[in-house]
């Protein structure tokens, strides 16, 4: 970092006072999607750390098996990563059993992926908990308060994702 030399950043301002919300910034929406968070991947998480996986073997998992036989350029525009950054985490699922790769039928550079029963298993068991968290929440919530969930949270997307309806 830079460093900087302006008298001002010589003695910096010191703010004692929380930052509360503003016209246009809801801070208060912005921790509670923080926490949420936080909390709805810690159990997962702890899942995937006794294997030596993350997050991104998590989405990779569970895309997978939502949609089987989807090709690889499928999962990158999904989830919006570049090859790169997928290889070598989809190497490991494939090397460790979770995740088979078939040539596809009319172009053999296209790379198919599907589940394996290991592959199946391991989603279920990291999706398991966050249900029961999501079903937790949700409490005695009716099927208008769920759908209104379901619309925020799809709003909160750069774009609405229909095949996922």
């Amino acid at each position: 970092m830079p460093r900087q030399t302006s008298q001002k950043a010589a003695r910096p301002e010191l703010l004692e006072t929380p930052m509360g919300n503003a016209d246009i910034v809801d801070f208060e929406i912005i921790e509670l999607l923080f926490f949420a968070y936080r909390d709805f991947v810690s159990d997962p998480d702890a899942i995937l750390s006794k294997s030596g996986f993350g997050r991104a073997h998590h989405r990779i998992v569970h895309f997978v098996n939502r949609e089987p036989g989807m090709t690889v350029a499928d999962l990158l525009e999904t989830l919006k990563i570049t090859k790169q950054s997928l290889a070598r985490v989809l190497k490991q699922l494939i090397d460790s059993g979770y995740i088979h790769q078939v040539a596809g039928p009319e172009d053999r550079r296209q790379r198919k992926l599907y589940p394996t029963k290991a592959g199946r298993d391991l989603a279920l068991a990291l999706a398991e908990p966050q249900s029961r968290r999501i079903e937790k929440a949700f409490g005695s919530a009716s099927d208008n308060e769920r759908e209104s969930v379901k619309r925020f949270l799809k709003g909160m997307q750069d774009r609405n994702r229909n095949e996922m309806d």
